[in-house]
């Protein structure tokens, strides 16, 4: 299973924020998508960094509740951890898991063509089980 099954699936439709938008930009956009992570993009489309709603929660813990002044460069984590439309289901699973990253963009030829997310992950696995057993099922009612 490739990461390009989920996008056939999702789509590859994917919410961007300039790097020099304000945080209240920042809300706006994940509030109105309800989404949880943007990927940040320069003006020629290359991902330069993620920026999620952790990342404004460890801003606001670390400097107060000002939103006056703060910038998506300054909460982004950047470089961001990318895939390809290639890059093997469970092994993108793993990388999630130990980097503890939920959201992935994916890129071809350095250009943006989708965001992964863990979600996106457990469905396509849940979905790839639940054929499986079907598979099984069917099988086992031919007799064997």
């Amino acid at each position: 299973m490739r990461i390009h099954d989920i996008l056939r699936r999702k789509g590859d439709s994917v919410v961007t924020i300039r790097s020099d938008a304000t945080l209240s930009e920042l809300l706006d956009l994940l509030t109105e998508h309800r989404i949880g992570a943007v990927v940040v993009s320069d003006a020629e489309g290359e991902a330069t960094g993620v920026v999620s709603e952790r990342d404004v929660i460890v801003h606001l813990q670390a400097e107060g509740t000002s939103l006056g002044g703060v910038r998506v460069r300054d909460l982004m984590t950047a470089p961001p951890v990318t895939c390809s439309p290639d890059d093997d289901l469970e092994a993108l699973a793993r990388t999630m898991t130990e980097r503890r990253i939920r959201h992935l963009p994916v890129l071809v030829e350095g250009r943006l063509a989708g965001v992964v997310s863990i979600g996106d992950v457990v469905k396509q696995r849940l979905d790839q089980l639940q054929d499986e057993r079907d598979q099984l099922v069917g099988y086992v009612q031919q007799g064997g």
